[in-house]
């Protein structure tokens, strides 16, 4: 089986990226969303719209995951699915989710959603997605991929 790429496609700021990568390198795209949204009329690219279902998306991907899938998320918890899925993963800056990482993220992950609970949504959240978060996203995800289709 050779790989392939999940998206978490809802909010994911460099579909356009992942199309280049794909195509370059030939491998097929699958970006899940819970509402429809224009994608490339091209054979290595398809979308699956899930229902808006709580967690509806994140659930089709870990579903699907495995040691030759790459997943691009934000989500942390998603991440930390995945990877128990033995799938590669990385978020749309371009860090790779580890498991020696995915730990300490979802703790973070947690102290943040405490804080925002107890303090309101002032205490302010990401910088804003920028042209260096998307080269570096273009460069990992060149890097995953190529690994990917290395391994046997």
């Amino acid at each position: 089986m050779s790989a392939s790429i999940l998206v978490d496609a809802d909010a994911c700021p460099v579909k356009d990226e992942i199309y280049r990568v794909a195509y370059r390198l030939e491998v097929p795209v699958m970006l899940v969303s819970n509402s429809p949204f224009r994608v490339p009329d091209h054979p290595l690219i398809s979308r699956q719209i899930v229902s808006d279902g709580f967690d509806a998306a994140d659930d089709w991907i870990a579903e699907r995951a495995t040691a030759r899938t790459l997943v691009v998320t934000a989500d942390i918890l998603l991440a930390d699915r995945c990877l128990k899925a033995a799938a590669t993963v990385l978020s749309p800056t371009g860090k790779p989710f580890t498991t020696s990482s995915i730990g300490a993220a979802v703790a973070t992950r947690a102290i943040m959603a405490d804080l925002r609970a107890g303090l309101g949504e002032g205490i302010g959240g990401p910088k804003p997605f920028g042209k260096e978060d998307r080269s570096r996203f273009l460069q990992a995800l060149d890097t995953a991929l190529v690994r990917l289709l290395r391994a046997p």
